[in-house]
This record gives C-alpha cells, structure tokens and sequence, in this order.
C-alpha cells in the first residue's frame, strides 16, 4: 500500500519529516523517498528499501536538507517524490495510489503530447501520471478532481509547493489523511501513530475526496469531502499500527471487539491458552482470550531485532523462507498443550503452512487457528493489499479450482459462512494445514466491531461487493 508524512513549520521541518515518514514502515516496503523546499529550491532523496530500513538509507541523507515544508513517502509502488515544473508552478507530489486503467491513461496521455520522463521497474511512473493528469486543469483544486475522474483504483496525495502543503484524500477514502497540529506546525500523514512522539495532537480526519491547504498557521478546506466512502477494512485487521486511529475508531480496540466476540462464540473449543502470530493477530487473540475466558500466552514471538516488520518478498521461495525466520516458537509453553492462535489472514497459506508445522514440531498436541479477517475470495482491485496479481494466488481459489475445477464457480455460496460450500472449503483448509480446527471471522462481525455502516467499509476482497 504506503503511507506519506507532510509538515509544514515555523521552523526546520528536516526531523520532524524524516521520523514522521519513517514511523509509516509498516505500511510499504519499497521505495523510500523525502523532499523540502527552502529558498528557492526543492532538495529530494529516494532509496530503494527492499534490502534496508528507512532511517538506516535517509540518516546519511539529513544535512542536504533544509526547510521549513517537506514531505516523505514509503511507497511499495513508485520511485517518489516527483518534482515537477507546470502552468501551476513548481512543486513536489507523493502518492499512495493503485490504478488499475494505468495503460489507457499513459496512451491518452501521450496522444495529447505529454510525455513520460520517470519510469520504476520499466513501467510509467504513476505518481508522474497522477502530477500530469492534475496539470490538465487550470487549478490544483480542479486538477485533483479531473485526476479522481479519470483514474478507476484509488488516490491519496500530498502536493508541496513554495507556501504550503495540499493534502487531497482519495475520492471514496478508501486509503486515509490525518491531520494534526502542534504550536508551531501542522502534519498530514497517512495515520497517526507518529504524532505523540512529534508532539502533534490528531486534530482532523480528512473525508472522502476532500482536499485541504496547510500553512505553518492552519489549514483550510478547498473542497468538501464527499457522502460516499469505501474505507478499506484491513486497514483495521492487517494494515494499521495497533495506536493508531482510523475514522476515530481505533485499530486495536477493533482488533479486540472482533477476537472479544469470536472467543465468547466459540466455547465447544477446549483449548489450554490462546496466542497470536505476531503482530496483527495480538489484539485478536487478547479479545478472544477475554472473551473466551482462557489465558493468553506468548506461545510464538517475533525476532524483532532483524524483522521489526513485515513484507512481502516478489518470489514464492523467499516468501516461504521469510515465513519462516521471522518467527520462533517458545516449545516450553507449547509442549503438550492445547492451543488457540489467532492470526490476521489467509492469502496465500505460505505462512500458516510453516507456522503449523513449527507448532506440532515443537510439541503443540493441538493447534486451533482463528482468523480475524473472514477468507480472501477476491484480489484487492483498490489499493492492492494482497499484492495478488492472479485470482489463483489467494488460497481461497485454489482449493475452488481443486473442488470444482472452476475457480469461478459459486463464489458466492463459498463466500457466504452460512452454505455447505463455506463449511466445506473451510473444513479442506484445515485439512490441508493440519489443524485440529479452523475459523474464520464473518464480513457481519468484521463490520460490526469496526462500528461503521457496512456501505462505508470496503469488504471487496472478502465478498466481491463494490458499492461505488
């Protein structure tokens, strides 16, 4: 996905920039990248992260900085921030965006007589795209909006110019802004949970399709936001830091409200404590631990010194060995016992598969899983979280394919928890793992322990619903 931090300031911005987009990690994986403007010029840095972290690439980067404006941006797309010079001046842009009709775009764009100078792993830049599809129009304002009805995906942007910072959220907010004040600044990032140890207070949820100005002093509101919003669930079951809040509804409170609900609905399940994949299936697990009235045990730890976060790497082997480092068993706690573990998801299977097997190997006599997102039918055709470029990737269509021979066929009856289909899909998951049993959260309780109206949430991936 991504995340972007901007402030503006009274006065240097330099750390406030470089600790605010690095505290967005968990949200990419890629490409790093900062840019600021101080006395006519913008200065600007991008590495790539796919072999190092964030503050070990930029801090080399520190003193070329200067200014009292700058953005930043882990991105798992494009190399970014673009710095462009247009009919609207001079300004840097960053993303997080995800275009599905990137292709017809570029060729439109080019039949015009545009063209394309920034390219990231041989393809058109989007970011680039996004700044040339703004610069259509005569204003940022009216930009944004030609760009929203040009682009089928979802964008949200920062733009930096010599006074100020435009944050535009994405038109369905599907990917969030937030903005918060301090005395002497305002910050917009793609969520919160930077913003205590900056000394920012979170003052403004930005809403869908809305875009704002912001000065040193304030902000103000250039466009309304819209009715409409399809904000992404697995911002709330994968994706979010436990701190942070999204809609003012907080990650791991919601996270606990749906293991809560799922521990007190499962009481056939005999089972001597309850752990979690760690880190987004902890929240989960201490809700069903509650709810249950079981203990809760750190059976599975993170090896936080060399894996402070996740991600994802581009082969099927490399995936697998990850999977399978990152973790490690504590087989004092499991040895002979009953235990209930909670993770966040099903994608692919690479990780549950390696993590059963460690589980059983070291003495575990049985493993219950359950899983806080509800099964992944469809890859994410708005903001690309499950990094699936085909259907049979997802766990979910394989095994369609196996039962059925037509990953295609009654999708609907296996997405729905309450047909045989369900039952039956499920039942060859936990097969397949060998689990001593396998559940799932339902898209209604993921609904309700988020607390917004369904037609709010975006639940594409779990049962192809799209409302706009």
């Amino acid at each position: 996905m991504g995340g972007f931090f901007g402030t503006i300031s009274k006065k240097s911005c330099v750390a406030d920039v470089f600790y605010g987009t690095d505290y967005n990690s968990h949200l990419g994986t890629r490409r790093g990248g900062m840019a600021t403007y101080d006395d006519g010029r913008f200065m600007r840095s991008i590495h790539n992260l796919e072999n190092a972290y964030f503050r070990s690439k930029f801090e080399p980067d520190l003193s070329k900085f200067s200014g009292n404006a700058g953005i930043g941006i882990i991105s798992d797309t494009d190399a970014q921030p673009i710095v462009i010079n247009s009919h609207l001046g001079r300004f840097a842009i960053v993303t997080v965006a995800f275009i599905n009709n990137i292709a017809e775009l570029e060729k439109e764009l080019l039949d015009q007589g545009c063209h394309f100078a920034e390219f990231s792993s041989g393809k058109t830049n989007q970011t680039e795209l996004i700044a040339l599809l703004i610069n259509q129009r005569e204003t940022f304002v009216a930009g944004i909006e030609y760009m929203y009805s040009k682009i089928q995906g979802s964008c949200s942007l920062l733009i930096l110019t010599p006074d100020s910072i435009i944050a535009a959220r994405d038109r369905l907010g599907r990917t969030p802004i937030v903005i918060g004040r301090r005395e002497d600044a305002i910050a917009l990032s793609s969520e919160p949970c930077g913003f205590p140890n900056l000394g920012f207070e979170t003052e403004y949820f930005m809403g869908p399709g809305e875009i704002v100005k912001a000065t040193a002093d304030g902000y103000e509101q250039l466009r309304k936001p819209n009715d409409q919003m399809q904000i992404c669930s697995f911002l709330w079951v994968y994706y979010g830091y436990p701190v942070t809040d999204y809609e003012n509804i907080n990650v791991d409170e919601v996270r606990y409200r749906g293991g809560y609900e799922a521990g007190k609905n499962d009481m056939e399940t005999d089972a001597d404590f309850v752990a979690a994949i760690p880190d987004s299936g902890i929240g989960y697990a201490l809700g069903y631990a509650a709810g249950r009235g079981i203990p809760y045990k750190r059976a599975m730890i993170k090896y936080t010194p060399t894996w402070p976060r996740s991600f994802t790497p581009p082969t099927q082997s490399m995936r697998e060995l990850v999977a399978k480092m990152k973790l490690i068993p504590n087989k004092t706690l499991l040895r002979g016992k009953r235990v209930v573990f909670c993770d966040d998801s099903i994608v692919r299977g690479t990780q549950l598969r390696n993590n059963v097997e460690f589980l059983y190997g070291y003495g575990a006599s049985q493993v219950h899983m359950r899983i806080s997102a509800p099964p992944l039918f469809y890859p994410c055709r708005f903001i690309g979280f499950t990094q699936s470029n085909s259907e049979l990737e997802l766990m979910t269509r394989r095994i369609i394919q196996e039962l059925e021979g037509d990953h295609t066929k009654n999708l609907d009856k296996y997405s729905d928890p309450t047909t045989p289909e369900y039952a039956r899909l499920v039942d060859y998951m936990r097969e397949r793992f060998k689990l001593t049993s396998l559940k799932f959260n339902t898209v209604e309780n993921l609904v309700k322990a988020i607390g917004l109206p369904k037609e709010k949430v975006c639940t594409h991936c779990f049962d192809g619903t799209s409302y706009f």
